[in-house]
């Protein structure tokens, strides 16, 4: 029997968020997400854990939810993403634990919801300042444009070499699929290349993320940043080299490439996040079990300008260092999926067999029935059949008894009957001028039980109630052919004249009656 669908609206905020963030990772199906989940008290990172690890038979996942903290609010989310733009200390480095430090997932927060409008009234009072602030960012720009060399060098003036994110606010917030889309049409339109020449993830980076830790692959983050000017030869020398280009591309190296400008709001959140300090930025994120069996963590980076043998060696050097982890864990996760394989498909094979089980219960029982029915049908025919024999019998003894005697030699106007009877027997009786015709055919009827008067007349017998009589034979004159029957009535004398020789024809013949017997 088919599971009800799973209405997703029915659930809270918090919920549908935590069961994205578990569909992504381990694509699973939502009747297999949502119960999952519900153990695990709507815990994401717990259902993620017991997920890969394949334990939830034997661990209690409500339990460990129930002591686990509960999972930050939409708002403490974005409160967290925020604190992390602030740029941390150099020196005030994160733990490593198992040699990487931990990879967050960044979401980025749409800038709807991170600038609040004014009230009306300061709206007013501010106006003056924001006309004033608009007309001089106009004509800052309109310098800029002619002069493209002030905007650089009042930037150095005025923090020297930037060390820190910084994002254009004029640039127009977009989704992350569409960012990253905006940022590779800029990249092919600046540097001259095709599309594809670099495998770009056209998405987000939290979705880059998510298929990185869930196919056990590298995920490389590239930030760059138009203002720096080691930028263009980063990207012409080392990104857009044959080698490097070659590197990412190869199928059996497992990378997923993401890049992005920190002008983009998401770019600049995750340059936060992964505390940069120096731009090109290049860093290589993979699955850490060692942290935990669902943590994401940097295993290298790379700041500055970097050739493209160096930075493909440094690369491979951690992507060797991880190497048989992962294939140990890529072993582990194909176990547990032929596993559970194994599970469904003899979960499969089960309900096949109860359903061809139920199936012969239910071709038997419908057997059954029909043999019974016909049985049961064909008793009360038998039992109607000896019924209205039982009557018949009856009926004849009854109306033997009512038939009148032949008349004496004194009756003058006697209607003398020859009757051939179906036996070939031949009759020969007389009859009284007025009796009626059915008294004729009460003879031919009752005639073998007049043949014994002794017999007949021993016991009276009653007419049977409820039975109506019907002759199931006609009298036919051969020469000419006329058949006496008896809708038209008369007398004998009226329909027959003073004498005759009539044959009894069967009107219903015994094959006749079984077929009657059987439609009823």
């Amino acid at each position: 029997m088919s599971e009800p669908a799973i209405d997703i609206t029915s659930l809270s905020e918090d919920q549908q968020l935590a069961l994205q963030q578990f569909t992504s990772v381990t694509d699973q199906e939502l009747d297999t997400a949502v119960p999952l989940l519900q153990k695990c008290q709507w815990n994401a990172q717990i259902a993620i854990t017991r997920f890969f690890d394949g334990d939830v038979d034997t661990v209690d996942p409500a339990a460990e939810a129930a002591q686990a903290p509960p999972p930050p609010s939409q708002s403490a989310r974005r409160t967290e993403t925020l604190m992390d733009s602030i740029p941390r200390s150099p020196t005030a480095r994160p733990p490593r634990r198992g040699g990487a430090e931990p990879a967050p997932r960044v979401v980025p927060t749409p800038e709807s919801q991170m600038t609040q409008s004014l009230p009306f009234p300061f709206s007013i009072l501010l106006l003056p300042f924001n006309l004033t602030y608009t007309i001089f960012q106009r004509v800052l720009g309109a310098v800029g444009y002619v002069f493209p060399f002030l905007p650089r060098l009042l930037s150095r003036f005025w923090s020297g070499r930037a060390s820190h994110p910084s994002r254009d606010s004029g640039r127009r917030p977009l989704s992350p699929r569409d960012t990253a889309a905006r940022f590779m049409r800029e990249f092919e339109e600046e540097y001259g290349v095709t599309h594809g020449t670099l495998p770009f993830h056209e998405g987000g980076y939290a979705q880059a993320f998510d298929v990185a830790k869930r196919d056990l692959k590298y995920l490389l983050v590239l930030l760059l940043s138009p203002e720096h000017d080691d930028t263009a030869p980063f990207v012409r020398d080392t990104l857009l080299a044959p080698e490097f280009v070659e590197f990412v591309k190869e199928p059996s190296n497992n990378i997923v490439l993401w890049a992005g400008t920190v002008q983009d709001a998401e770019a600049y959140q995750v340059a936060s996040a992964l505390n940069v300090t120096r731009f090109p930025y290049a860093c290589l994120i993979v699955h850490t079990p060692s942290v935990s069996s669902t943590a994401m963590g940097k295993i290298t980076s790379s700041a500055g300008p970097v050739a493209a043998p160096d930075l493909i060696q440094k690369l491979q050097a951690a992507m060797q260092e991880r190497s048989q982890e992962l294939e140990r864990i890529r072993r582990q996760r194909q176990e547990q999926q032929a596993t559970r394989d194994l599970r469904q498909e003899q979960e499969s094979a089960y309900e096949r067999s109860l359903a061809a089980d139920r199936e012969k219960a239910r071709k038997r029982k419908e057997e059954e029935a029909a043999k019974e029915k016909a049985e049961r049908e064909e008793r009360e025919v038998a039992e109607r059949k000896a019924e209205e024999a039982r009557k018949l019998a009856q009926w004849r003894r009854w109306r033997a008894q009512s038939v009148p005697s032949e008349p004496d030699a004194e009756v003058k106007d006697a209607v003398r009957i020859s009757l051939r009877l179906p036996s070939g027997e031949r009759v020969i009786r007389k009859f009284r001028p007025e009796a009626d015709l059915e008294e004729l055919y009460a003879f031919v009827e009752c005639y073998d039980l007049l043949k014994d008067d002794a017999d007949v007349f021993e016991k009276e017998a009653q007419k049977p109630t409820g039975y109506e009589h019907e002759y199931k034979f006609q009298l036919v004159s051969p020469m000419p052919r006329e058949v006496y029957d008896l809708e038209k009535g008369g007398s004998v004398r009226e329909r027959i004249g003073r004498s005759g020789n009539l044959i009894v024809e069967k009107t219903v013949h015994d094959d006749d009656e079984d077929e009657e017997e059987d439609e009823r």
